[in-house]
C-alpha cells in the first residue's frame, strides 16, 4: 500500500511535468473546450496534485480492499475443505505460506483421524475377543463344579484337581472382567492427581517386594540398583504405583525364565531417572513406537493367555505426563529398558 502511494505521487509529478511540457508547446487562443480546465490546473497545481493524489489513494485502497476480500474468500473456501478427504489445498502464489500451513493442518487432521479410527477398531476388536474369551473359563468353571456336585464318589486327589482347575479358570475370568473395567475407566474418567511427598526408594522397594510371587512363577530375580541418597518426589503415590506396577508386569510378561529384572534410579540435575530393564525377545522398532498407544498389544494373538487390554502402558504414559515427566522405551540385543523421568523435590 505504501509503495503504491509513493508510485502514485511519482506518477502524478511525472504526468504534471509532461503535461506542462507538451501543452506548453501549443498556442492557445482561449476558445478551446479544454482551455478553462487546463488554465484552472495551471493556476491551482497544488490543489490538482492533492486531489489527484487522494483519488489515486482511494483507487489503490479500493483495489487492495477488493484483493483482500478475495483472499479472505479464497481462504474461507479452503478452510471448509480442511476436514475433507479431497486433494491438498491450492491457493494463489501470494498465499503460498497460508497454503502450506493449511495443508500441514489437513495432513495432521488426517493422521489424527486415522489414528482414532485405528484405536477405535482395536478397541472394538479387543472387546469382541475378550467377550469370546470369557466363555472358555466360564464353561470350564461350570463344568468342573458340576462334576464336583454330581460325582459324589470321586477321590480326594481328583477333587483337589477339579478345584484347582476351577480356581485357575475363575482367576482368568476375573482378569478378563477387570480388563473390561479397565477399558471403561480409561475412557470415561479423567485422571486427577492427589499429590504428596514420598520416598521414591521406599516406593520401588515395596513394589518389588509385592511382585516377588509374580517373579517366582517364572523363576525371575529382581535387582534394585538405586541411588544411596534417599530421593523425595511430589506425586500421586497411588497412580505412580500403578505406573511401576504396569512396567514390572510388562517386564515379567516378556522376560525369559531364570533372568533378572533390574530397577535403577539415577538423579539427573532436577529430575530423577527410573529404569526397568528385562531380558527377553527384543521389541521390533515399528512396534516400539506404538506400545504406548491405547489398546495396542505386542502379542496380537487373540488367544494370548497373558495378553492384557493394551492399556497398561498408555495409562502409564498419561500418569507420567500429568506428573510433568516423560516415559520412553528402548529395545535391542534381547534387552528392553523403560525409562521414566520425573521432577525431583529440591
Amino acid at each position: 500500500m505504501l509503495r503504491a502511494s509513493l508510485a502514485c505521487i511519482i506518477l502524478l509529478v511525472v504526468c504534471l511535468f509532461l503535461g506542462k511540457t507538451i501543452l506548453g508547446s501549443y498556442i492557445w487562443y482561449g476558445n478551446e473546450g479544454l482551455y478553462p480546465f487546463i488554465h484552472w490546473i495551471s493556476d491551482n497545481q497544488g490543489i490538482f496534485v492533492f486531489l489527484s493524489f487522494l483519488a489515486g489513494v482511494l483507487a489503490i485502497g479500493v483495489f487492495y480492499w477488493v484483493k483482500l476480500l478475495n483472499y479472505f474468500q479464497e481462504v474461507l473456501e479452503a478452510m471448509e475443505k480442511l476436514n475433507g478427504e479431497g486433494a491438498l489445498i491450492q491457493l494463489r502464489p501470494d498465499l503460498r505460506e497460508v497454503e502450506q500451513y493449511m495443508n500441514d493442518i489437513q495432513l495432521q487432521n488426517r493422521q489424527n483421524e486415522q489414528r482414532a479410527r485405528e484405536a477405535e477398531q482395536r478397541k472394538s476388536d479387543l472387546i469382541v475377543y475378550l467377550a469370546h474369551d470369557l466363555k472358555t473359563p466360564l464353561t470350564s468353571v461350570i463344568g468342573y463344579l458340576t462334576l464336583l456336585r454330581d460325582e459324589r464318589q470321586i477321590s480326594p486327589e481328583l477333587q483337589e484337581k477339579y478345584l484347582s482347575v476351577s480356581l485357575k479358570k475363575a482367576e482368568r475370568l476375573e482378569d478378563l472382567i477387570n480388563e473390561f473395567f479397565e477399558i471403561t475407566r480409561f475412557n470415561l474418567t479423567h485422571l486427577e492427581l492427589e499429590q504428596s511427598t514420598v520416598s521414591l526408594n521406599m516406593m520401588l522397594e515395596q513394589t518389588a517386594y509385592e511382585f516377588q510371587p509374580v517373579f517366582a512363577k517364572k523363576q525371575l530375580t529382581c535387582e534394585l540398583k538405586m541411588e544411596p541418597e534417599p530421593l523425595k518426589i511430589t506425586c500421586d503415590p497411588e497412580k505412580l504405583q500403578r505406573v511401576f506396577d504396569n512396567l514390572l508386569r510388562n517386564a515379567v510378561l516378556y522376560s525369559y525364565e531364570n533372568t533378572a529384572v533390574i530397577i535403577r534410579t539415577k538423579r539427573e540435575e532436577s529430575d530423577v531417572c527410573i529404569q526397568v530393564e528385562n531380558q527377553g525377545t527384543a521389541i521390533p522398532s515399528e512396534k516400539l513406537e506404538r506400545i504406548f498407544e491405547q489398546f495396542y498389544r505386542l502379542d496380537s494373538a487373540r488367544q494370548s493367555k497373558n495378553g492384557g487390554a493394551g492399556l497398561g502402558l498408555a495409562i502409564a504414559r498419561e500418569i507420567v505426563r500429568l506428573h510433568g515427566g516423560s516415559i520412553q522405551a528402548k529395545s535391542c540385543q534381547e534387552r528392553t529398558v523403560f525409562t521414566v523421568r520425573l521432577p525431583i523435590c529440591s
